[in-house]
C-alpha cells in the first residue's frame, strides 16, 4: 500500500492538469482549423492522376461480380442517406388523448408498409416528446394553482 502524499513513479510523465474548459496553454490553439492529417495527404499524393483509373478498374470488376468491388462502387456513388423527409400525416397533437391516436397511427403505418420501423421509431420519439411535454406543461399548471389557492407565492 502506497502512502497518499508520496509522489507517483511515473508523475513526470503525465500530463499536467489544465483548469477546466481550457485544453491547451495560452497562445497555444492547438492545431489548425482545416488542417488535415498526414496519413490523409500522403494518400491523396499517391493517388493524384490514379483516382480515374481506379475508379474504372473497381466499375469493371463490381461488373464481373466482385461483391466487394461492387460495395465500394455503390458506397462512393450511392452513399448511404442518413435523413430523409417522411411524408405520413400524424394525427394533431393538442391532448395527451392525441399523442394515443398518433401511436395507433404511426402503428398502422409500420404494418401498411407506408412507414419502416426506423422511421416509426423517429416519430415514437416526437409523440413521446409532445407527451412529455404536455406532462411538464400540467404539473406546473396545477403547481401554480396550489400555490396560488395557498398564498405561499
Amino acid at each position: 500500500m502506497t502512502d497518499a502524499k508520496s509522489p507517483r513513479k511515473n508523475a513526470g510523465n503525465t500530463r499536467k492538469k489544465v483548469p477546466e474548459g481550457r485544453r491547451f496553454q495560452p497562445g497555444n490553439s492547438g492545431r489548425p482549423q482545416g488542417s488535415r492529417n498526414r496519413a490523409t495527404l500522403a494518400m491523396e499524393a499517391l493517388l493524384d492522376g490514379e483516382a480515374e483509373a481506379l475508379t474504372r478498374k473497381a466499375i469493371e470488376m463490381a461488373k464481373e461480380g466482385d461483391a466487394t468491388a461492387m460495395r465500394l462502387v455503390l458506397d462512393r456513388l450511392l452513399p448511404p442517406r442518413r435523413d430523409r423527409p417522411v411524408n405520413f400525416a400524424l394525427p394533431k397533437l393538442e391532448t395527451p388523448a392525441d399523442a394515443v391516436r398518433a401511436t395507433a397511427a404511426i402503428t398502422e403505418a409500420v404494418a401498411s408498409g407506408e412507414l419502416t420501423p426506423m422511421e416509426a421509431g423517429e416519430m415514437a420519439k416526437l409523440v413521446e416528446g409532445f407527451t412529455r411535454a404536455f406532462e411538464i406543461h400540467d404539473i406546473d399548471k396545477r403547481l401554480s394553482q396550489l400555490e396560488t389557492e395557498r398564498g405561499t407565492v
